[in-house]
């Protein structure tokens, strides 16, 4: 039946244009979605799916859509911290139901919790910052009453750090009543919920085809409140010009991950408009410190120039059309702690003195890096800008894939990476690029970078339970990796959505999550 009934919705959805119009009470949205591996919570941690899953699920909390640095309720009605004994009281909102009907229990949160923790699919690592493992989770969730739960945590981490982690996609609430009974082989319904929804969100899903469409129908009872729209189609368009085709003659009302070069072409088209939201994805040049074959990139003196060697603005500005901006420190703009000065310029002078002052000649490294915009085209201008001060920039450009197996191996002498934050907590980036336990694959693990004193003070930070100081603590840690680090950070992303100029009300914040269509209308 679903096999049928998916291409005629669709065909309905995105008819040819006789008055190139989308149904009434019908979003349509076309972007890629080849990069989905599963739509269950536990799981999901693609783009695709992580833009997904808040429209079919709620947190106990989640970041404020205005505010996104203060924490709202959204399942949770209230909560006690007491970070002394690591735990939080919550307590539920008494009448919240998910789609199925089924009231929210205390037993579906420690199912949801326990399900993503003992599951230990690609996310899991979110929770894992909390201490939880599969050996211990059952001890740290405990119902209180039939609205009330508490939950504790091992690790050495602030309440305000374990409330950030709750409003993760992993930490979505599940109906154990819906899910449990489609369990197969101990598998906590992971098989069901690839392909099903069971939450509380102003969506639930109706069909769902790999590779083709997501279709999802309101859930009038949602907490918080039914959505204005009937239903969402989410299209599967993997070609950019494509999408930029269905948007601009109407035949969509949203369409994504367009790139530079088709947002140009609709830029002042009657009919659309070109939403520009702060991402916070990053791109910067790392210096592998561990790979023997090239000294070099273990050289402080080497890392400075390098700092004066990009060229910053006509990257950001001329190559890749502003769809990014210029930014220096591991924290992104509109992160709470995020320094917002840039004080390297491209200065070819600048970085000679210094490699002659440090007796450097001849400079060179080899560089990886994803063969696709905006990787390569960074690489490239980072080869012509280099040679400028001398030094020599070998490209080893090849697929995604290749490229993180060989920096996984730490076989690379430099890349061309991107950090989008796994959470909206600055310990999410700190823990990447300040931390190197020897065991983790954090950014400097992978990178051979010993750092026993970040080490010491990252640890700090998390656990710190006053917030001013704790983010006094995440400036100085990136002060002191603006001055000296195997990192160049180079800038910043920009979401840019093209929506058909009817469409009224989308919401999209600085993370891959914050995408909410509950509110929107046309």
């Amino acid at each position: 039946m679903t096999k049928k009934l998916l291409p005629l919705l669709v065909l309905a959805a995105l008819s040819a244009a006789v008055d190139a119009a989308t149904p009434p009470g019908t979003l349509v949205v076309v972007q890629g979605l080849d990069d989905i591996v599963s739509l269950d919570p536990a799981e999901a941690n693609e783009l695709s799916s992580i833009q997904t899953v808040p429209s079919l699920y709620q947190r106990l909390v989640q970041p404020d859509r205005d505010n996104p640095e203060k924490i709202t309720p959204i399942l949770a009605e209230s909560w006690q911290a007491d970070p002394a004994a690591k735990t939080l009281t919550i307590k539920l909102k008494p009448d919240a139901k998910f789609a199925s009907g089924n009231p929210l229990r205390p037993e579906d949160v420690i199912y949801s919790y326990t399900r993503a923790v003992i599951l230990n699919k690609s996310p899991a690592f979110i929770l894992n910052v909390l201490g939880w493992q599969p050996d211990n989770i059952a001890s740290q969730l405990k119902k209180v009453d039939d609205h009330t739960l508490e939950l504790r945590w091992t690790a050495d981490v602030s309440p305000a750090v374990a409330l950030n982690i709750l409003s993760t996609p992993i930490a979505s609430i599940v109906d154990e009543k819906q899910v449990a009974p489609n369990a197969k082989d101990s598998d906590f319904g992971n098989g069901w919920l690839k392909m099903h929804s069971a939450g509380s969100g102003a969506y639930k899903m109706r069909v769902y085809q790999p590779h083709q469409a997501i279709v999802l129908e309101a859930n009038s009872s949602a907490p918080g409140g039914a959505p204005k729209l009937k239903s969402i189609i989410i299209k599967n368009v993997p070609d950019p010009a494509s999408r930029r085709l269905l948007i601009q003659q109407g035949d969509a009302d949203v369409a994504r991950d367009l790139g530079a070069d088709q947002i140009a072409a609709l830029q002042g088209k009657p009919g659309v408009k070109v939403l520009s939201i702060p991402s916070a994805e990053q791109n910067y040049l790392v210096f592998n410190t561990g790979n023997s074959a090239n000294p070099l990139l273990k050289n402080p003196a080497f890392w400075e120039a390098a700092r004066w060697l990009v060229d910053y603005n006509g990257i950001t500005k001329d190559l890749l059309k502003g769809q990014y901006f210029v930014h220096q420190s591991f924290l992104p703009v509109g992160l709470p702690g995020a320094l917002d000065n840039n004080p390297f310029t491209f200065n070819p002078q600048k970085a000679k003195d210094i490699l002659a002052k440090a007796g450097i000649k001849e400079a060179h490294f080899t560089l990886d890096v994803e063969n696709k915009p905006p990787f390569i085209t960074i690489a490239q201008s980072m080869q012509a800008s280099f040679a400028q001060g001398g030094v020599k920039v070998d490209l080893l450009p090849a697929a995604g894939s290749q490229v993180y197996a060989r920096v996984r191996a730490k076989q690379h002498q430099a890349a061309i990476r991107l950090w989008i934050p796994d959470y909206f907590d600055a310990h999410s980036n700190a823990s990447a690029f300040a931390y190197n336990d020897g065991k983790s694959s954090t950014v400097a693990g992978l990178n051979g970078w010993q750092i026993p004193e970040l080490n010491k003070a990252t640890l700090a930070a998390v656990a710190e339970p006053d917030a001013a100081k704790r983010l006094d603590l995440y400036k100085n840690m990136q002060e002191a990796l603006q001055r000296s680090s195997p990192y160049v950070f180079i800038d910043q992303g920009k979401t840019q959505i093209v929506v058909r100029d009817n469409v009224k009300g989308y919401q999209q914040g600085l993370n891959a999550d914050m995408v909410w269509y509950d509110r929107v209308t046309k």
